[in-house]
């Protein structure tokens, strides 16, 4: 199915630009050197065609914290400098505490609801309880309509598959997918996403966990699944391994400011990959990632030297 999508008219699909744009703009004003931003890079989801930006932002621990304001101001920064560069998906789950309440709170407050992609996951099993936890992340995370729900490391997919395809008919959600974040579950990854159901599929890749690229990418590529990319930095062991090395010269030629960005450059340079979520409760990191969305993307003899560059590194 290609063009635009199916669950979006064309005039809520003109509010939500509408708002985003008011957002961004506003965003841009607000903040001290954000005049002039260049958007990040986009790209399609293969089964709609709908633009998503290439940085998202995870929330595994980074936002399951209280209602105090001293906790929750730098997340909220951090959604501010999400969108004020040009990003939408945030990703959450029931699994991560509060994250998804959080979220919630925090976009209605800051009033960019509406310019978010939404993304969380089912983490039950039983069709009821699966029923049951849907409808609180969309309470919590107060939308109507989600736009991405997930079943969380495959837990009792069959179940609940069948659920998310009835809630995708009924026009509650808007795409499906399946997720996991080890290598072990990717030859059962692989296998679910050649039966086509699933708009998309969230794994593991990076730098660190290389697995994906042997079946499991290419089962993507080939179903037009789109990829969702977590662990870009495998829990900060990347950094760990690059620790007091500075920038080779040649991260110019992908124009790299940082070792992060060059980490999800060479996720980003792979063509299956839709969009990599690295998690932060940092808006500055938040917005270092972002920077990986711009500017030249590395091509296959680049994304070689980078992976010497690290083996050697090891």
């Amino acid at each position: 199915m290609n063009g635009r999508d199916p669950f979006v008219s064309r005039r809520e699909a003109l509010g939500r630009l509408a708002g985003l744009g008011a957002w961004v703009s506003m965003t841009a004003r607000a903040t001290s050197g954000a005049v002039g931003l260049q958007p990040i890079a986009r790209r399609a989801i293969p089964r709609t065609d709908e633009a998503l930006p290439v940085i998202g932002l995870g929330t595994w621990q980074t936002f399951d914290v209280g209602r105090s304001a001293q906790e929750r101001a730098p997340l909220k920064e951090t959604l501010h400098t999400l969108v004020a560069r040009g990003g939408r998906l945030v990703d959450s789950s029931p699994m991560y505490g509060r994250s998804e309440q959080v979220v919630g709170d925090l976009a209605a407050a800051l009033g960019i609801g509406e310019g978010l992609f939404y993304a969380t996951k089912v983490w039950r099993t039983g069709r009821a309880e699966g029923v049951r936890q849907m409808e609180e992340s969309f309470r919590r995370m107060r939308v109507e309509r989600m736009d991405l729900m997930q079943i969380h490391n495959l837990t009792d997919w069959r179940t609940q598959t069948e659920t998310l395809k009835a809630w995708k008919q009924a026009r509650r959600i808007r795409y499906i997918g399946i997720t996991h974040y080890h290598e072990g579950a990717h030859a059962e990854l692989e296998r679910l996403v050649r039966t086509g159901d699933y708009d998309f599929v969230q794994v593991n890749y990076s730098l660190g966990e290389r697995a994906a690229d042997a079946r499991l990418l290419p089962a993507a590529r080939d179903t037009g699944t789109a990829v969702i990319v977590n662990r870009p930095f495998v829990e900060g062991s990347l950094f760990r391994r690059v620790r007091g090395r500075p920038l080779p010269g040649w991260a110019g030629e992908i124009e790299c400011a940082s070792w992060a960005q060059v980490f999800l450059k060479w996720i980003l340079g792979h063509a299956a990959v839709t969009c990599v979520i690295p998690g932060t409760a940092n808006p500055k990191h938040l917005a270092d990632n972002m920077g990986a969305g711009l500017g030249r993307m590395p091509d296959a003899r680049m994304r070689g030297r980078i992976q010497a560059e690290l083996d050697v590194i090891y």
